[in-house]
């Protein structure tokens, strides 16, 4: 499954899509940057509700396919144009990171 394609089957809100052809090959759910940079795998859509610039840098050192900001968090200011600029999907969610990481799990 795609990015895009993911976010529409979730209903997702799309703050930045530069490769929605960028494929989703699993999750992981997690808001300390640095566990997520040392446990999330290449391809993963990560859950999380942390909303600063340090997520796009974490993102791109653990290759994730995209972040989804759960929880109703929205991407503090510069950080959607920040992703975009550095090649991550940004999108986000109003339903509690169990359940979207639940709804994840069964479309994948």
């Amino acid at each position: 499954m795609t990015v895009s394609e993911l976010g529409e089957q979730l209903s997702l809100t799309a703050y930045a899509l530069p490769d929605g052809a960028r494929k989703v090959t699993g999750g992981y759910t997690g808001d300390l940057l640095s566990w997520v940079m040392g446990r999330a795998q290449e391809g993963d859509a990560w859950i999380t509700i942390m909303s600063n610039s340090n997520i796009v840098a974490v993102a791109t050192l653990a290759d994730v396919s995209c972040i989804l900001l759960a929880e109703g968090a929205a991407p503090d200011k510069g950080v959607a144009e920040l992703a975009a600029e550095k090649g991550v999907n940004l999108l986000g969610a109003s339903e509690p990171a169990f359940s979207l990481g639940a709804r994840l799990n069964k479309l994948l």
